[in-house]
C-alpha cells in the first residue's frame, strides 16, 4: 500500500502528527509511506524514519502534482483538510481520510464562550483518521527526530551541561501568546537556575530593549542565535521547560519533559495543550480571566492589548519550578 499523509503547517501541528505517521508505519505491513508539507516545514519530517519520502511545495500543489499523480497511491490521509487539500484529493481521484477540523465549535467557543468542544486532544483527533483501517492509537507520545550526528556536535560546542539549565520559550507568532517582557524580566529574576532564553530574532530585539534590567548572571539570550533543531537540543535536554503556547512546546512534549505551558490569548480547550509530557507537568492560565479563549491562534485579545498574556502569574510559574525541581 501507498499513502501520502498531507499536513502543510506549522511547526507544532506537524509534530502532533507524528504518531499518525508511526502508528501507519507499525501497522501496515508492505507500507510506502509519504508526507505533503510546504518547503520551510520539510526540516521536521526528513530525519523521521517512519517516512520514505518528503513531497514539498512553496506556494501552490501544482508545483508537486505531476510528481504526486506519477505515485499512483492507494490512500490520502488529509490531516490538513482545507481548499487545497479538497483539489489535490479531486485530481488524485483516490480513497482519503479526513481530520475534522471543528472550525463551527471552535468559532462557538471563541465568540459565545459555548463550550461544545470533545474533551479530546487534537492528536486523538488526527488517529481517528485511522479507524477505518483499524489501526488505534499506540500512546506511545509524540515524535521528534534529530539527525544523532548533529545533536553531538551541537552538544560538544554548547557551552551548558545537560540538565543543568531550564528553558524559557519566549516566543510566538501573536503576542497574545506570549508572556510580556516584565514578566520574563521578573520571572528571571527570582529563579536560581539557569535559564536559556528561547525565541526569534524579534524576541531577542525585545529582550535587548531591556539588555540592563536582563544584565542577570543567570540568563542567556539565545533567541535568534539558533535553528529549530538547535533550539530543540536545547529543549531536549533543559531541567524544565517553561513555555508559550508554540511549536516548542510540542517538541517538549516529544522529549516528555517537564513543562509549564503557559496560556494567554489561546486555550488548552481548543485541544492542543502538551500531549504526554511528564506526569508532573503544569498548566497556566490567566488570573481572573474567565471568557477564553480570544482568539484561536492569539492573534486578537477581547481585553485589550495580549491582556490575557499579562495576566499570567509569574508567583505561579515560580511556584510550579519549585515543585518540579
Amino acid at each position: 500500500m501507498k499513502i501520502l499523509i498531507t499536513r502543510f503547517s506549522s511547526i507544532g501541528d506537524i509534530v502532533l502528527t507524528s504518531p499518525v505517521v508511526r502508528c501507519l508505519r507499525n501497522n501496515l505491513d508492505n507500507l510506502e509511506l509519504h508526507y505533503l508539507t510546504k518547503d520551510k516545514f520539510r526540516y521536521l519530517l526528513d530525519s523521521n524514519p517512519h517516512l520514505d519520502k518528503v513531497y514539498t511545495f512553496d506556494r501552490n500543489i501544482n508545483e508537486v502534482i505531476n510528481s504526486l499523480l506519477s505515485e499512483n497511491y492507494d490512500l490520502v490521509i488529509d490531516l490538513h483538510n482545507n481548499l487545497r487539500t479538497l483539489i489535490l484529493k479531486y485530481r488524485l481521484g483516490v480513497k482519503s481520510y479526513s481530520f475534522k477540523k471543528l472550525n463551527f465549535k471552535k468559532w462557538l467557543l471563541i465568540n459565545f464562550n459555548l463550550d461544545l468542544m470533545p474533551n479530546i486532544h487534537l492528536v486523538d483527533r488526527y488517529m481517528d483518521t485511522l479507524k477505518h483501517l483499524e489501526i488505534l492509537n499506540d500512546l506511545e507520545g509524540l515524535d521528534y527526530f534529530i539527525d544523532l550526528e548533529d545533536e553531538s556536535i551541537f552538544q560538544n560546542s554548547f557551552p551548558y551541561n545537560k540538565n543543568s539549565y531550564i528553558a524559557l520559550v519566549i516566543g510566538g507568532n501573536y503576542e497574545g501568546k506570549k508572556l510580556p517582557p516584565q514578566s520574563i524580566l521578573e520571572l528571571c529574576k527570582n529563579l536560581d537556575q539557569r535559564i536559556i532564553l528561547l525565541g526569534d530574532n524579534n524576541d531577542r530585539n525585545t529582550v535587548e530593549q531591556y539588555e540592563e534590567q536582563f544584565k542577570i548572571n543567570n540568563v542567556y539570550n539565545a533567541c535568534g542565535e539558533f535553528t529549530l533543531n538547535e533550539s530543540a537540543i536545547i529543549i531536549k535536554h533543559a531541567s524544565i521547560v517553561i513555555t508559550n503556547d508554540t511549536g516548542l512546546m510540542h517538541i517538549a512534549s516529544a522529549f516528555k519533559k517537564k513543562i509549564i505551558s503557559l496560556w494567554g490569548c489561546t486555550s488548552p480547550k481548543l485541544g492542543m495543550y502538551p500531549y504526554f509530557p511528564d506526569s508532573k507537568s503544569v498548566i497556566i492560565e490567566p488570573d481572573h480571566i474567565k471568557l477564553r479563549p480570544c482568539s484561536k491562534l492569539g492573534n486578537r485579545c477581547k481585553y485589550g492589548q495580549a491582556v490575557c498574556a499579562k495576566e499570567i502569574s509569574v508567583f505561579k510559574i515560580i511556584e510550579a519550578v519549585n515543585d518540579l525541581v
